[in-house]
């Protein structure tokens, strides 16, 4: 069974669930979209009328954080960048420390990142 005949299965299980479904990708568009800020806060307000017309409430936290920080998620639209790296990075550096604890000696942890960043070639 190939994933769309699974959706078109579940959907038809759970019309609520199609409909959050249709709602989360509606949204995904958006901000693919090459909008403006104030094309893409427009766009991101219908929508959300949308998904409280729809009544689910597996949005709310999502619609309760959308009103406070609507600015700063539509500066989105300015010039389309994330802190994705910067989010990636700091992930990665909390993993080396959770592999590192009980290292007495905080220099061995930054050789650790070091290594892990940059590359092992540098030691062969």
């Amino acid at each position: 069974m190939d994933d769309l005949e699974v959706l078109k299965w579940l959907f038809k299980c759970s019309p609520i669930l199609e409909l959050a479904y249709k709602l989360c990708n509606e949204l995904t568009d958006i901000f693919e979209g090459d909008y403006s800020k104030s094309d893409a806060k427009r766009k991101i307000n219908r929508w959300k009328k949308r998904v409280i017309k729809s009544r689910l409430s597996c949005f709310n936290r999502f619609l309760s954080t959308l009103d406070k920080r609507m600015g700063g998620i539509t500066n989105y639209f300015i010039n389309w960048q994330t802190s994705g790296f910067v989010e990636g990075f700091n992930n990665k550096i909390e993993v080396i420390k959770r592999r590192c604890y009980g290292i007495p000696n905080v220099k061995h942890l930054f050789q650790r990142i070091h290594l892990d960043f940059v590359d092992y070639s540098l030691f062969a």
